[in-house]
């Protein structure tokens, strides 16, 4: 943009940006096709979150005086204003920084006016963390030392959401990373649409998303009238408790709709039933109005919600349209016959899970052999194998997605490994024959015990001997009565194998001569004490991938021991696209990364639970970022998979005054906080990691404290993919030879990002 302070976007981010609606809107269309995949590390996206003042709240004087109690908390108070004019970050949100927002904002409700007590607190400016490394407890409300009975509180309705809204959602965000929270809310007022679906009442659900306010409107039974306002606003109500009236319901206890009323700044629901209908609407949580009466003539059954996220937790969101079409289409995948609408366009899948195989394989996928589809009353699957040595397997949970699997997704496996061994009378390794293969997985549970409230990992132990049994004589009966594809299948576990013995037979040499040429301390490398091989205390071990003598000169003096390790690059790191994994070894400084690591052999052997790349926000600090991950991506790609891969966000500048310093993460929160510290405030410019001092650094790389203000405490960005089947692409483009082509784009393209 010109200014020197503009945040830079990645290489490997603009490869996102290419089909996102930054860069590339993509077009309108109903085909799944269409939708482009990318890898996102979200490490620049920022937004700021003020709470303000909520609305006077309509309970009784006792409610006011609990609340009083809430707007003394001295301390609290305090450190939140301190901390006025930090950046709100949008990838996942500590927590901490979460349950701290909302609980300011619950301190400011103030009672009736006809009391007139309470005095009103002042409005604090809360920052909300990037994804911090740890969750931290939040501020008591008294001090430590003035613990007692006025210490305990007591909330009403829905306030507890909004204290800890990271029980229920996550994660606040901007709405850049798909897991943002605003995505959540939207998901659980569509879940509640597509369980009306699966016990049998209609067949449509209209969604509008315009402005940030969505509307959703399905055409099922409707919530009955009378306990419309209570399954919506009592976390103790809903019809999901009762199986026999939701059977294998997305939601498990209605708690989802709840959470969706609680931090939206408006929500109204309306539930129409035989000709009668009934309406509620809420502030925050809080009922501003509720009716009763008929329905216009002709009107059909259903249920109706609209809502708009409160600004005041989520900061300025907005709703990346591709994400949305993605959940829609997956909705579609699994339950066929099912249409939906959004902003009038309409999503519909008459195949289901094939459907959703044949879009992630996009044009020109190939498969060995033509997928075995199977289906019993809880179990649903889909598999091929293809050429690839990639194994990726799609799994959902009563039309949940579960992004980091499971039980079932591991007994499904297991199934699949016995079936095949059972068949071929041998004993094949699960890696050789689950290597290239391509799963869509669906099972059904009337009671299933997720993770997390987010639902992306499925913990049921007792399904796995079923599932694997199931799945193995599936397996087994499927290759009997096919023995062209069993062969097809064989083929590739036996090439699977010599693959695999190939890459071992020649690295193994290559690690041995590697780790006899590598010292007992490893060059560059700043080890702690503790890693993952030590139990509970490498649970937070992690490793900072940082460049040049400077940034690690500043990390060094002010990093955990026990936990911390810092490995330095001497500078941009050799762009390894194209070479094969030998070549790594003869690369002396990621040959001593990849040792650092652990990772020489195999995964399962890495010595740290985040690896953390720590570089400059400037354009050699991308550049070397982008370097890393193509490394990562080329030769350990399960190591992003599987969650182990942050970004370091350091603040860009520091203003100050004689009596307080304010950490920013951006420009806009730059300016607030000038704004708040008045005109002789001082402003400092961080252009790289070395700049920052080992006293301040130590701020940013260590889990924020209790008391502290929010603008401090480690700030991690995850680096996730969001699909596999564009990588490759992707990495060639960026990475490649295709130096003219690249060039091109970056000049019509990037050419406002860089500096003159």
């Amino acid at each position: 943009m010109g200014e020197e302070t503009k945040n830079k976007k990645s290489l490997l981010e603009m490869a996102s940006q290419m089909v996102s609606e930054k860069e590339a809107p993509a077009k309108k269309n109903a085909s799944p096709d269409a939708k482009k995949t990318a890898v996102k590390s979200n490490a620049e996206s920022k937004s700021t979150a003020t709470v303000k003042k909520a609305a006077p709240s309509e309970k009784s004087a006792s409610t006011a005086t609990k609340k009083e109690a809430l707007a003394k908390a001295p301390s609290k108070k305090e450190s939140s204003t301190k901390a006025g004019g930090t950046t709100a970050s949008s990838a996942k949100t500590a927590a901490s920084s979460s349950t701290a927002k909302a609980k300011t904002a619950s301190a400011e409700k103030t009672a009736p006016s006809a009391e007139k007590k309470p005095a009103a607190p002042e409005k604090a400016k809360i920052s909300e963390n990037k994804s911090s490394s740890q969750d931290t407890p939040s501020k008591t409300v008294s001090d430590a030392s003035d613990y007692n009975e006025d210490s305990i509180l007591h909330l009403e309705g829905l306030e507890h959401i909004r204290l800890r809204p990271g029980m229920y959602i996550g994660s606040l965000g901007d709405g850049s990373n798909e897991n943002d929270g605003i995505y959540i809310l939207l998901k659980e007022g569509i879940d509640n649409a597509v369980d009306e679906f699966s016990q049998g009442f209609g067949d449509r659900v209209d969604i509008e998303i315009k402005d940030g306010r969505v509307k959703i409107r399905d055409y099922g039974r409707g919530i009955p009238l009378g306990k419309l306002e209570d399954c919506v606003s009592n976390v103790n109500t809903g019809a999901k408790y009762n199986n026999s009236v939701f059977k294998q319901a997305i939601g498990m206890n209605g708690v989802g709709i709840k959470a969706t009323n609680a931090l939206s700044s408006y929500f109204r629901a309306a539930s129409i039933r035989n000709g009668k209908m009934a309406v509620v609407e809420f502030k925050r949580g809080n009922k501003i109005s509720a009716s009763t009466g008929d329905a216009k003539p002709g009107v059909k059954n259903g249920t109706y919600l609209e809502f708009v996220p409160d600004t005041e937790l989520f900061g300025k969101y907005n709703f990346n349209m591709e994400m949305v079409e993605k959940r829609i289409w997956n909705y579609a995948y699994l339950n066929p016959g099912l249409k939906l609408i959004l902003n009038g366009q309409e999503y519909l899948s008459e195949n289901g899970l094939s459907d959703l195989l044949k879009h992630e394989l996009g044009e020109g996928g190939k498969t060995l052999y033509e997928p075995f589809s199977y289906k019993s009353q809880s179990l649903e699957f889909v598999m091929t194998h293809t050429p690839s040595l990639d194994k990726v397997v799609y799994s959902f949970v009563n039309g949940q997605s579960t992004e980091d699997g499971g039980t079932h997704v591991t007994a499904f496996l297991d199934g699949v490994t016995k079936g095949v061994n059972d068949f071929f009378k041998k004993e094949y390794d699960q890696k050789d024959i689950t290597s290239g293969l391509l799963v869509a997985l669906k099972i059904g549970l009337d009671n299933p015990m997720f993770t997390s409230q987010t639902k992306n990992k499925l913990g049921n132990v007792e399904i796995r001997l079923p599932i694997i049994k199931e799945v193995q004589v599936a397996v087994d009966d499927w290759l009997r009565h096919h023995p062209e594809i069993a062969n097809a299948m064989e083929e590739k576990i036996i090439r699977n194998q010599k693959a695999r013995d190939e890459i071992n037979s020649v690295t193994a040499k290559t690690i041995r001569d590697a780790e006899k040429s590598v010292s007992l301390k490893i060059h560059k490398l700043k080890d702690c004490r503790y890693h993952l091989q030590d139990g509970k205390k490498g649970e937070n071990s992690m490793i900072f991938i940082t460049e040049g003598d400077s940034a690690t000169g500043s990390m060094v003096g002010c990093r955990d021991v026990e936990t911390q390790a810092i490995f330095s690059l001497r500078g941009k790191p050799e762009n390894m696209y194209g070479r094969k994994k030998t070549a790594l070894f003869e690369n002396e400084e990621l040959k001593n990364l990849t040792l650092s690591l652990g990772v020489q052999k195999e995964i399962e052997g890495l010595r740290y639970n985040k690896i953390i790349i720590a570089t400059d926000a400037n354009n050699d600090g991308f550049h070397i970022r982008n370097l890393v991950m193509t490394y990562l991506l080329l030769y350990f790609e399960e190591l992003i998979l599987t969650g182990h891969v942050f970004i370091l966000e350091t603040p860009l500048f520091r203003v100050r005054n004689k009596t307080k310093t304010v950490y920013c993460y951006s420009e806009q929160s730059r300016d607030k906080a000038m704004k708040a510290l008045g005109k002789g405030a001082e402003i400092t410019r961080f252009k790289g990691l070395g700049e920052i001092s080992p006293h301040e650094f130590g701020q940013f790389i260590h889990p924020r404290k209790e008391g502290e203000s929010e603008d401090v405490g480690i700030h991690l960005t995850p680096v996730t993919i969001q699909t596999l089947q564009n990588v490759p692409k992707v990495l060639e483009f960026y990475m490649g030879k295709n130096t003219p082509e690249r060039r091109e784009f970056i000049v019509h393209h990037l050419a406002a990002e860089i500096d003159a």
